[in-house]
């Protein structure tokens, strides 16, 4: 078992920045492909970034290229979600997640094992 607990949500004007952060428990972290999902009222759960076990591969979605970071830090367990120029189509519940399948795997929603309880993101326009 994984323990994912997210933070760091809230509510900021567009073009401001959020760093979400989610603390890791259990299993060893550094086994996990990590990743950050969002979902948006009435919408369906959605890749945004994934970043490989050591930290070396990220991926992004189109919506979150050049704006968003994600990085990990295996001594902490932690991994974050730093975004910046921040939009109003950016307002979702964002959700940790870990994955044991793999790095092909890395924007399937359905192949993460493991998920946090998602924290808040609220971008005023």
């Amino acid at each position: 078992q994984v323990q994912l607990v997210e933070s760091g949500g809230g509510l900021v004007q567009a073009g401001g920045s959020l760093r979400l952060s989610c603390a890791a428990s259990g299993r060893t972290f550094s086994n996990y492909v990590m990743g950050w999902f969002r979902q948006a009222p009435g919408k369906q759960r959605e890749f945004v970034s994934a970043i490989s076990w050591s930290g070396g591969g990220t991926t992004y979605a189109d919506s979150a290229k050049g704006r968003f970071t994600i990085s990990r830090d295996n001594a902490k367990n932690m991994v974050y979600l730093q975004m910046n120029s921040l939009k109003p189509e950016d307002t979702a519940v964002y959700y940790c997640a870990a994955n044991s399948q793999g790095w092909g795997t890395r924007s399937l929603v359905f192949r993460y094992d493991y998920w946090g309880q998602g924290t808040q993101v609220t971008v005023s326009s």
